[in-house]
Formats: structure tokens, C-alpha cells, sequence
């Protein structure tokens, strides 16, 4: 590990034993710093140095760094609906074969937005985001089932989504 303004960040090469990047300690300024971001991605440093009591230089370092150390992503998130996609559903899929393999046919799809590997009754769960019912119908026909891989399928069509949050990484 490697020390740096603040907060404790693993090196980009640094793996736990399990292969993947080791977890990164983040102070209560840097969580601070998320949590604001979460709510204005596009808050100025100066604005945000006034809020947690550092210098703007500061704050521009630190949110660099957490961007740099992949422990966070400042985007622009969109409603599907409100930009034209109206249907959206979980696929929970069962699946022979190697796994990681099918994840990443899975994950080069467009429509799919969200792609893990799980235990228990589905081996796979995919999240899509379509135009419509014709839409999905096309792409679960014609991209997902017939992959090598997909034994069976169930989609769970979104009827109303209640809560979507991203601020889980500051509790």
C-alpha cells in the first residue's frame, strides 16, 4: 500500500490472494468528498473544498486520485425512459460451461447493462435496457438464448423501478 493525500489507495498492481485489486481504505474526507459528488457530480472543487474544509488544490488531488485509483467514476447517469428506453428487465440465466466465458459475450451486448456472476438458482444475472417489448423480445431471441453457454432463461420485466441508488460506497 501506498500512502498518499489522505488516504490510503492499493497500488494498481497490488492484488489480494484471490487475484483481484486489493480493497482501498478511504478516510472520512474522501468519503465525504463521494458522498458530495454523488449528490453533484459536477461541483466545483471550490464548492466542495468549503464543505469539507481542505484547500480547493486540495480537493482537486484528492478527487483525482479516487478517479485514478478506479475507486470512483464521476458520470452522467440517465433515466432509460425519460431517453426513450421504456422496458427494462433482469435475465437470470442457467448456464454449462465456463462461465466467464459467457459473462463476456453477455457484457459485449449493447442492451446489457449490468452483467454478474452469481450463486444459487441462476448461474448468471443480466440486466437490459430496451426500447421496448418488441425490443427485448428481439434480443433475448436472437442475442442472448441462442448463446453457446445459455441452458435456460428467466427475464423479470421491470413493472416500476423504486429505488436506484449509487451512494452504498460512503456508508
Amino acid at each position: 500500500m501506498i500512502r498518499g493525500q489522505g488516504f490510503l489507495t492499493a497500488d494498481r498492481a497490488e492484488r489480494n490472494g484471490d487475484g483481484e485489486r486489493a480493497p482501498v481504505q478511504l478516510d472520512a474526507i474522501s468519503k465525504q468528498l463521494i458522498s458530495l459528488l454523488q449528490v453533484d457530480g459536477r461541483a466545483s472543487y471550490a464548492a466542495l473544498a468549503k464543505q469539507v474544509g481542505l484547500s480547493e488544490a486540495a480537493v482537486r488531488q484528492r478527487v483525482q486520485r479516487l478517479v485514478e485509483s478506479q475507486v470512483m467514476q464521476i458520470v452522467a447517469v440517465t433515466d432509460p425512459k425519460m431517453v426513450g428506453f421504456r422496458r427494462q428487465a433482469m435475465v437470470g440465466i442457467q448456464a454449462v460451461g465456463d462461465l466467464e466465458a459467457l459473462a463476456s459475450q453477455l457484457a459485449a451486448i449493447p442492451e446489457v447493462i449490468y452483467v454478474v456472476i452469481a450463486a444459487g438458482s441462476f448461474d448468471l444475472l443480466v440486466e437490459v435496457v430496451c426500447e421496448d417489448d418488441d425490443h427485448l423480445l428481439h434480443l433475448l431471441n436472437t442475442e442472448i438464448r441462442p448463446l453457446e453457454g445459455v441452458r435456460s432463461s428467466e427475464v423479470f420485466v421491470y413493472l416500476r423501478l423504486e429505488k436506484q441508488t449509487y451512494s452504498w460506497g460512503t456508508r
